[in-house]
């Protein structure tokens, strides 16, 4: 059975940094597509960043590229995302999802999901 679970959430003040994790388990995370998406209150889920399957080739939303990184360690099954610079516009619950072996905006593409990690910036 695919699980993802998220970590790493938090309160941090601008201009400050975190570091989420995504633990995968019942399936070999590097045969698979990961994806970051966050939703703020009264928005649509967005994506963040992305790295496939393929090649590791990652991918960043505008709002974010130079600030955050993603990463995975296969070793650990786990997929990262350093995020640095933060701003209140970050603020969101943060969800990583898999079951597709490349990248997508799309929310609805993805089938298997965590159950998200708060993320707030506030000074």
């Amino acid at each position: 059975q695919v699980q993802l679970v998220e970590s790493g959430g938090g309160l941090v003040q601008p201009g400050g940094s975190l570091r989420l994790s995504c633990a995968a388990s019942g399936f070999t995370l590097d045969y698979y597509a990961i994806g970051w998406f966050r939703q703020a209150p009264g928005k649509e889920r967005e994506a963040v960043s992305c790295i496939d399957s393929v090649e590791g080739s990652t991918s960043y939303a505008d709002s974010v590229k130079g600030r955050f990184t993603i990463s995975r360690d296969n070793a650990k099954n786990t997929v990262y995302l350093q995020m640095n610079s933060l701003k209140p516009e970050d603020t969101a619950v943060y969800y990583c999802a898999t079951d597709r072996r490349d990248c997508t905006v799309v929310p609805d593409y993805w089938d298997s999901w965590g159950q998200g990690t708060q993320v707030t910036v506030s000074s």
